[in-house]
């Protein structure tokens, strides 16, 4: 994926969240991730994902 893909891919998904508003974000980014992790279809990938996605985060 190019830097402009990502970019697209990002800015799209930004604007979807700010359409549906922020009460269904987290309903969103929750289906969106498992969508996402179907379609990698890979346990370690999908994993090492959640793993990098909350680095920094604290808890």
């Amino acid at each position: 994926m190019t830097d402009s893909d990502l970019d697209t891919v990002y800015t799209r998904l930004c604007k979807t969240m700010t359409q549906l508003g922020e009460p269904n974000t987290a309903f969103f980014l929750a289906r969106f991730a498992m969508l996402a992790i179907d379609t990698i279809d890979d346990p370690a990938v999908a994993l090492n994902l959640i793993d990098d996605a909350s680095e920094g985060i604290p808890e």
